[in-house]
This record gives structure tokens, C-alpha cells and sequence, in this order.
């Protein structure tokens, strides 16, 4: 019998049941491989287009709007170190079956799991700040004042998550996702200047200011947020994602990565080629969706808005998932969204305090939500190294990856991404 097993038992039956089953059924039903990805599609598309929440929103569109086509390439090149260490971390789920937290519990102790659910929950609360922000800030377009918008949300939220099952919750989140495809549209209608967008895209071109290497921090901690690493792993654990379909599982990753970064990039060439151009200078993203309007048309800033409301209520559920897992996770209790009512205090008690004190503060009026949101970026830029060091640890230790460990291909790659981004942050502290 396994550490795990003998410390987890609840974790690896809950592993080993469900998914192997729908590979069975599917082959027998000559379906073939597109079914069999349709399986386990769902934690790599979820985790990485919640990457492009309210907070993320309104980061692409300050580095568009203040520095036009300049700093696009921080977004690609985010992008691929979210591929990398998304899979990493999936990777670890299906080898370990437990979450980011559970791992580091089970065998570096307690007060190190501690010690990661304080710093996760420490930089996620503003990020949940920022998705209620986005839901009041979208229906404040109509009228809807944030007293009535965040409350109400914060409602439907929590009974859909508290009372839904794991595949119905799944579902609706990824019906919600497909409105983030809106903004692609927004990036196309504002007819920017191509030439100059591969050329921002493709050359770096570094800051020469504190300003403009904030813009790239936040751009990095918005795009590798940790609460999103913890989140794949977390999730994908309670997908009952194995080692078997685990190259299925990396497409969806791939694919959600891709996304992420296609709608990032397109939110930054809609500023750019508008709000730029025209030296106007924004504080949110609904000041975005406004300014849109005499630039772009009507049409833009609808798509914008609603656009900004479907990334909102994604990420207002996910977020808080991400954080319930690691709580629970924490303090060695049951973490997934299919616990029975017993469970409840634990797992489903965080995610509904952390909906109600988020949306609480978004109600206060007259508060400066900006400032939160855009540091709070900020601070996920400064704990992603910790959490990049850590996947690393974990996937390169044979006690806890057996046989899955990583190849020294990715080490080596994992190593360089990691001195990247502390290259970025360095030249954040000095500049």
C-alpha cells in the first residue's frame, strides 16, 4: 500500500473511479480519440481562460492604452510559461492525486501548507475583490448599482456551486467561458496597425521606467497567476485526471493556454489602437468599454461589456474554488466540488466566506477598487516564483512522483522560466 493511499484513501478511490470508466465506454464505442479528449476537456480550458478575469481585463488594457503596440510581447511570452507550467502542474494531479496544497501536507507538513494557504489567500481575496468589482462595474453600464449587482451574484454563485454536482458545475462555467470569445471580435473591430502589432509582439522592447516595468510584472502575475496553478492541479484532481489520459488532458491545456493568451493580446490591441491613439487614459476596465463607444463604435463597447460580464462570473466561481481547495487541502479535509452535505463546513464554508466577504467589499461605495485590483496583480507576480520553485521540487522528487517524474528537459526549462521571471521582478525593484 502507498503513503497515499494509506494517508489519502478517499483521494486515490475518488482517483481511480470515473474517467477510466468513460475511456472504456468510449472505445467500445469506436468513438475514437475526439470523445475521449471531450472527456477530460475542462480543467486546462477553465484554468487558463479565468486567467482573463476583471483583474486581467483591466491589466491588458492599461499596457495597451498607456503604451500601445510597445510591451505586447510580455503576453506571448506569458503564454508559453502558462503552457509550461499549467501541464506541470496537471501533471503532478494525475500522478499524486491530490492538490498543490494536499502535496505539500502530506510531505513537507502541516506548517509548510500553512504557510502556502496564507500566501495564496493572501494574494487571491484581492483577485476575488476585482471579479465582483467586474460584475458591477459591467451591470453599472445598465444602471445596476454595485450594492445590488455583487450581492445578487454573489447569491446565484454560491447556490450553484454549493447545490450543483461536479459535471453540471463544469458545464455552466464552460458555457460562461465562451463569452470571453467576444473580445477577439473587440480586437478585429478596432482596425489596428498589424504590422506594428507583430512587430510589439514578436520584439521585446523593455521599459525605461518604474511604470512601464510595473505594466510587465502585473501583465505576468495576471497571466501566471498562482491561484490559477493551484487551481488545474486542484480541479484536475477532482476530474479524476490519471496518468493514462494525461496527453488528452495536455491538449486541453495547450488549448486553454492558447486562448488565454489570443484574448490577453487582442483586449491590448483594442486599447492600443484606440485609446492610444487618441491619449486617453483609463482607471478599469469599464472605462474601457465607454471610451470604446466614439472610437469603435457602439457595437465594440456592448461586445466589451458583455464580454466583461462573462469573465467576471467565471472567474467570481473559480477563483474562490481555487482558494476553497487549498483551505481544505490545508487542513487535511475533503476538497471537490461532489462532497456530500457532511463535508460542508470545510470545503463549501470557505468558498461561501470568501464569496460574501468579496462581494461585501465591493458593495462598500466610494471604495478605491482600482488600486486593489491592479496590485493585487502585482503580488501574484511576487509569490509566482515561490510557487514556480515549488512545482519544480515536487515534480523532479521520485518519493512523491514514482515513476512520473520530470525529464531534465523540463527541469532545464522550468529553471529558465523561473530565472526569466525573477529577471523581470528584479528589474521591477530596480528600476
Amino acid at each position: 500500500m502507498t503513503k497515499n493511499s494509506r494517508r489519502y484513501p478517499h483521494a486515490i478511490a475518488h482517483h481511480k473511479r470515473g474517467i477510466a470508466a468513460q475511456f472504456a465506454q468510449y472505445r467500445a464505442t469506436g468513438l475514437g480519440w475526439l470523445v475521449a479528449f471531450m472527456a477530460v476537456l475542462g480543467p486546462g480550458l477553465l484554468a487558463g481562460l479565468s486567467d482573463d478575469d476583471p483583474a486581467g481585463i483591466t491589466t491588458y488594457s492599461i499596457l495597451g492604452t498607456e503604451y500601445g503596440y510597445r510591451f505586447l510581447w510580455i503576453i506571448p511570452l506569458s503564454t508559453l510559461l502558462l503552457v509550461q507550467f499549467h501541464m506541470l502542474a496537471v501533471r503532478i494531479g494525475a500522478a499524486t492525486g491530490l492538490g498543490f496544497v494536499g502535496v505539500i501536507r502530506q510531505y513537507w507538513g502541516r506548517h509548510w501548507a500553512y504557510a502556502a494557504v496564507i500566501g495564496l489567500l493572501f494574494a487571491n481575496f484581492g483577485t476575488i475583490c476585482a471579479e465582483y468589482a467586474g460584475i458591477a462595474a459591467a451591470l453599472g453600464m445598465i444602471g445596476v448599482p454595485s450594492w445590488i449587482s455583487a450581492p445578487i451574484a454573489a447569491f446565484l454563485i454560491c447556490l450553484v456551486v454549493v447545490l450543483g454536482s461536479f459535471h453540471r458545475i463544469e458545464k455552466i462555467l464552460l458555457f460562461i467561458s465562451a463569452t470571453l470569445a467576444l473580445y477577439i471580435v473587440d480586437g478585429i473591430l478596432a482596425k489596428p496597425d498589424w504590422s506594428a502589432v507583430v512587430h510589439g509582439a514578436l520584439i521585446p522592447n523593455l521599459p525605461d521606467n518604474q511604470l512601464g516595468w510595473i505594466a510587465i510584472a502585473a501583465t505576468l502575475g495576471t497571466t501566471l497567476a498562482p491561484w490559477g496553478l493551484a487551481f488545474i492541479q486542484s480541479y484536475a484532481v477532482d476530474k479524476k485526471i490519471s496518468v493514462k489520459n494525461l496527453r488528452w488532458e495536455q491538449v486541453d491545456v495547450v488549448i486553454g493556454s492558447v486562448l488565454t493568451g489570443v484574448i490577453g493580446i487582442a483586449i491590448a490591441i483594442a486599447c492600443a489602437a484606440t485609446l492610444h491613439q487618441s491619449a486617453i487614459h483609463i482607471k478599469d476596465a469599464s472605462d474601457v468599454a465607454l471610451a470604446l463607444q466614439p472610437l469603435a463604435g457602439s457595437f465594440a463597447t456592448i461586445l466589451f461589456g458583455v464580454g466583461l460580464l462573462g469573465a467576471s462570473l467565471l472567474a467570481a466561481a473559480i477563483v474562490p474554488i481555487a482558494t476553497a481547495y487549498s483551505i481544505a487541502e490545508g487542513i487535511g479535509a475533503p476538497a471537490s466540488l461532489d462532497l456530500d452535505s457532511k463535508h460542508f463546513q470545510y470545503f463549501y464554508a470557505a468558498f461561501i466566506v470568501l464569496t460574501v466577504a468579496a462581494a461585501s467589499v465591493v458593495s462598500i461605495p466610494g471604495l478605491p477598487l482600482i488600486p486593489l485590483i491592479y496590485s493585487s496583480q502585482v503580488v501574484n507576480a511576487v509569490l509566482l516564483p515561490l510557487h514556480v520553485v515549488a512545482l519544480l521540487l515536487i515534480a523532479q522528487n521520485t518519493e512523491i512522483m514514482g515513476g512520473n517524474v520530470v525529464g531534465i528537459k523540463t527541469r532545464v526549462l522550468g529553471l529558465l522560466s523561473l530565472l526569466l521571471i525573477l529577471a523581470c521582478l528584479l528589474a521591477l525593484g530596480l528600476a
